[in-house]
């Protein structure tokens, strides 16, 4: 096999590369804007394969200037596939049709991927057997898979962002274009023209990933109402934080608001303080999972008897940030920087599991709602009985657990899934403006008194008192509880679909 032949093998392991990295990122981009990312990862996942078979069948009608099509279906390709991500971003917010861009999007790019495989095929075909030809090519395809499935969370997200790396592997694309036209320019019979054409795509991609944060600010700052004074992508999700003209500042993860420097003292003092009412005398181990942003862990460090708080959280960027940046350090007080505090960076299931020692007389649990099947693990029986084993007797938990108002079934799912893991439970809410009610609930090894005064020596509350704690665990009669709610199981994430079609009556 000559060489002309392995580098065309070279063009199929970087077609493949970036034609799943474009699948990868789109999926991201979708599940990161609707939620529920195993549904959309799966609908990309199909959507895109049905395209590329199409693609392979109507590539038996192209008969003849095989290489130029290729070529120019390689420009198309990076073109489409290096703005898609900013693309969709921008469609969602300008308030357009998100799905429609999305199928069209990966259709386009899975069909055209499809159509230039079968002609780089027809293209070696004279260079080599044709059990040689099929083994080889579906060798680089299938390693190009390989690499884009390491490329992508490893090094792409993080260190550049969806944005950025659609474009970086637009340009890839571009650049095969251009490879290809020169190892063939003898057979081209508009060399020329292909190469200005390629060189217009690929100064139109540089161009884009220079001013790619621009571009990403451009779609950011149409969603968000406020100046966006922080934007990071992680492995994990897109982090930003906005501050108004007033000062109020807002953090949203994938577009979802999480606090409002406003009120959010009512949400986290709510989380806090009944658990520290009902724990025992005593100096205090305590342990918060989730809460990366230090809130909680403000709130526990303002009761004299905490000793140590461990914080587990799985994103090292949120809470690097919240204890490094000043704008963000000053929401929690500089908790994160307290001597008694240590930072675990790690999945909290996997966590529990690896420390079966670790026991606590307080646990704050402050996970993000149920609203797709990766966090929805962090809400069974099974991750529950798992924290019971880290309680001490006399220990309580305290868990955020959505609107009892706005999702009142999930809710109370949360709630019955408690009880089911063995522990005993005590719901409660408090109204927090930017979120209307939400809810709690309160978990113990043993059946305890529900608490009606705060503890002793908690200092600097902004909106608890002893007589409206009482009244938290009141609950009106729209919020009072369902008896027929789904518990939620591994196996059987019920809470889920549950959660989805509450709130999608609200959307």
């Amino acid at each position: 096999m000559d060489r002309t032949a392995y580098s065309l093998l070279g063009a199929v392991f970087c077609i493949a590369t970036a034609g799943l990295v474009y699948e990868l990122i789109a999926g991201t981009a979708a599940s990161y804007l609707l939620g529920d990312s195993v549904t959309q990862f799966s609908l990309v996942i199909g959507w895109y394969l049905f395209a590329m078979g199409l693609g392979s069948y109507l590539s038996r009608f192209i008969e003849r200037d095989l290489l130029t099509w290729f070529i120019r279906l390689e420009l198309v390709v990076g073109l489409v596939g290096g703005f898609s991500a900013f693309l969709l971003f921008l469609t969602y917010a300008r308030g357009g049709s998100l799905y429609g861009v999305l199928f069209l999007l990966v259709g386009g790019i899975g069909a055209g991927v499809g159509l230039e495989i079968p002609l780089l095929m027809r293209i070696l075909e004279d260079r080599m057997a044709l059990k040689d030809l099929v083994a080889r090519v579906l060798f680089f395809d299938y390693l190009g898979a390989l690499a884009a499935s390491l490329l992508f969370p490893l090094l792409l997200v993080p260190r550049l962002g969806l944005v950025k790396s659609s474009l970086l592997l637009g340009l890839v694309n571009a650049l095969v274009g251009l490879w290809v036209i020169g190892i063939f320019r003898d057979r081209l019979r508009s060399s020329r023209r292909l190469v200005v054409e390629a060189a217009v795509v690929s100064v139109a991609l540089v161009a884009g990933l220079i001013y790619g944060e621009r571009l990403t600010s451009m779609t950011e700052n149409d969603f968000y109402p406020h100046e966006i004074v922080f934007a990071e992508s992680s492995t994990y999700q897109r982090i930003v934080m906005t501050r108004s003209e007033f000062g109020e500042v807002r953090l949203y993860l994938n577009g979802h608001l999480q606090f409002s420097s406003d009120d959010e003292y009512r949400y986290h003092e709510a989380l806090v303080h009944p658990a520290l009412a009902v724990a025992p005398k005593r100096t205090l181990e305590t342990l918060v999972l989730g809460g990366g942003d230090g809130m909680a862990v403000r709130e526990l460090l303002r009761s004299e008897d905490v000793d140590a708080v461990t914080l587990v959280d799985l994103d090292p960027a949120i809470t690097e940030l919240f204890s490094s940046r000043e704008f963000a350090v000053r929401l929690n007080d500089r908790a994160l920087s307290d001597r008694r505090v240590a930072i675990k960076n790690a999945d909290a299931m996997s966590w529990l599991q690896a420390n079966p020692d670790a026991k606590y007389d307080v646990i704050i649990v402050d996970f993000p709602d149920p609203s797709s099947y990766s966090v929805g693990k962090l809400y069974t029986v099974t991750f529950y009985r798992e924290l019971l084993k880290h309680l001490v007797p006399g220990g309580a938990v305290a868990i955020q657990s959505t609107s009892p108002m706005f999702a009142r079934r999930s809710f109370w799912s949360i709630e019955k899934t408690l009880r089911e893991a063995g522990l005993f439970t005590m719901p409660y809410h408090a109204h927090v403006p930017s979120f209307g009610e939400w809810g709690y609930v309160l978990a113990t090894r043993q059946p305890v008194t529900m608490p009606t005064v705060l503890r002793e020596g908690t200092n600097k509350l902004r909106f608890l008192t002893d007589s409206i704690l009482s009244s938290l665990f009141v609950f009106p009669l729209d919020m009072e509880r369902v008896v027929d709610v789904p518990i939620q199981r591994l196996n059987d994430q019920a809470l889920i679909r549950l959660y989805d079609d509450e709130l999608s009556q609200y959307d």
